[in-house]
């Protein structure tokens, strides 16, 4: 046991025959340190995923919005969203939520009156990272539906009403007496986030355009209790990797035109990031979720160019996705905000694009990606 001692000792002849004083063990210490630099860890990556889905938001809403004053209102409101859910997880310490304290916090905090939105449903307690999820995609209902739906008129009405049946929550959003409703032209930024916020959470979102209003049917898959199984990684697994010392020329359009992408990514914003900027290049994006399994299944029924992949999933390792991925000879990028020693030890040596990134940054880690395609598939044959 590592310790020192503050004491004194009796002597007898030299020899010591009886010692009083205390030591410290100082184990605890080095249990302590070892803990502060877990939560020193997890803070910093806590911190570049708010980091990167900012600047998801900023960049998304450029895009969309040309006019500065139109972009100011739409950019503070979703970091309004944002920072309103943080506080009321702070409370809980991250511990998760009430579904019906969500929907306040995201609609009635604000200028919708409660007395024109009805919400009904059994209790249902959300863990920290769907709390999250589901307070954007809800700002962004209360955002449209104040702005050309329901809520724009005086005499509209929302009614959100919600089911538990086999682990996943089914959310019906419904609005009545707002203006003439149709489908909309092209899928905007507020549309596309909560079908990304879905689909990252295992369900699904419908939006349809009624006689009387929008309605919004949205599942999510509530998390079953973890289990504790884990797959083991043997470092031989992972060929291929080795990083070129040499500078990498910058990659052109030309070059990533019509490459086939996998996105395993769990913060949708991230996700709609990653997804946009590759599109931008000419690339395609076969698929983009946050679920290890559809991940495995894509991967092995139609495995992609290459792939980028978060460095956890809701917490989970990643050994087996990465594994699969180099089974098949698809070169992969980690995308995370926790630091290389946190990743995979078995593929320390894979491309990391640390959140938050820069579309520079992106276009060199994909370009990076497609020219070792080439080579690990003429490897394999």
């Amino acid at each position: 046991m590592d310790s020192f001692a503050r004491s004194s000792c009796a002597r007898r002849g030299g020899e010591i025959i009886e010692w009083f004083g205390t030591a410290k063990d100082i184990s605890e210490r080095k249990r302590a340190e070892d803990t502060q630099q877990l939560l020193l860890g997890e803070l910093n990556h806590r911190v570049k995923n708010i980091l990167a889905s900012v600047q998801a938001i900023a960049q998304h809403t450029l895009r969309r919005t040309k006019d500065p004053i139109a972009f100011a209102e739409s950019f503070v409101g979703r970091i309004q969203s944002m920072s309103r859910v943080h506080s009321l997880l702070t409370a809980s310490t991250w511990k998760g939520a009430e579904l019906r304290d969500v929907i306040r916090d995201q609609l009635l905090n604000g200028p919708v009156d409660e007395t024109r939105l009805t919400a009904s449903g059994p209790l249902v307690h959300l863990e920290s990272q769907m709390t999250l999820h589901l307070a954007l995609m809800l700002h962004e209902l209360g955002t449209n539906a104040m702005k050309y739906g329901a809520l724009s008129v005086p005499d509209g009405r929302v009614t959100i009403a919600w089911t538990v049946e086999d682990q996943v929550l089914g959310l019906h959003w419904e609005e009545r007496g707002g203006p003439p409703s149709r489908a909309p032209m092209r899928r905007g930024f507020g549309t596309a986030l909560i079908e990304q916020s879905a689909k990252g959470e295992g369900g699904d979102a419908r939006m349809r355009a009624t006689a009387n209003g929008v309605v919004w049917e949205i599942t999510l898959r509530l998390p079953q209790p973890p289990v504790a199984k884990q797959t083991s990684v043997r470092s031989a697994s992972a060929p291929g990797y080795t990083p070129e010392d040499r500078t990498l020329q910058q990659m052109t359009r030309s070059q990533l035109v019509g490459k086939n992408f996998l996105i395993v990514e769990d913060e949708p914003l991230v996700a709609l990031d990653l997804a946009e900027g590759l599109r931008e290049v000419g690339a395609e994006v076969v698929a983009s979720t946050g679920s290890a399994e559809q991940a495995l299944d894509i991967i092995k029924s139609r495995p992609p160019d290459a792939a980028l992949l978060d460095g956890n999933l809701n917490g989970r390792r990643v050994d087996d996705i990465a594994l699969a991925l180099t089974r098949r000879n698809v070169p992969f990028a980690f995308v995370t905000g926790y630091g290389r020693e946190s990743l995979p030890k078995a593929f320390a040596t894979v491309t990391l694009l640390a959140k938050p990134f820069s579309q520079a940054q992106l276009r060199e880690v994909a370009g990076k990606l497609v020219e070792r395609t080439g080579v690990m598939r003429l490897k394999s044959n």
